[in-house]
């Protein structure tokens, strides 16, 4: 039951998450980088992404219906960020810390199901049901 609200709502499900991930990551940036082992640049710099995917995210989920090239390319970048967090969650395992390998692998695996999600249903998405 919880899960088909969910997955009803995904795409706030995805702004949500991307927004407040960004926002969390800016704002502790300089606890998370030495947590993670890597530059501050780059926490803030991912921050960035998290906020601008999900202003994009955000600019469907408040419209009644939605193009449906702009779901499939919302869904695509989910698929292609699930991919490069995985790609970044292999690369760190020799240059960070557990928690940031941890991070990417929650992340790649989070990002890629909404993309998933949001590319079966995209044809109710693009309808706004």
């Amino acid at each position: 039951m919880v899960l088909h609200y969910l997955v009803k709502r995904i795409l706030w499900v995805d702004c949500v998450g991307a927004i407040a991930t960004g926002f969390l990551l800016l704002f502790f940036s300089w606890w998370i980088a030495p947590l993670y082992g890597l530059p501050q640049w780059f926490v803030v710099g991912h921050a960035f992404v998290h906020l601008a995917y999900g202003s994009y995210s955000f600019s469907l989920a408040v419209r009644k219906t939605r193009p449906m090239p702009l779901i499939e390319t919302l869904a695509i970048a989910n698929g292609v960020w699930g991919s490069i967090c995985l790609i970044l969650a292999l690369y760190f395992v020799s240059n960070a810390t557990a928690f940031a390998v941890v991070h990417f692998l929650l992340e790649g695996i989070y990002v890629g199901s909404l993309g998933f999600i949001e590319w079966n249903r995209r044809e109710s998405l693009a309808k706004g049901l």
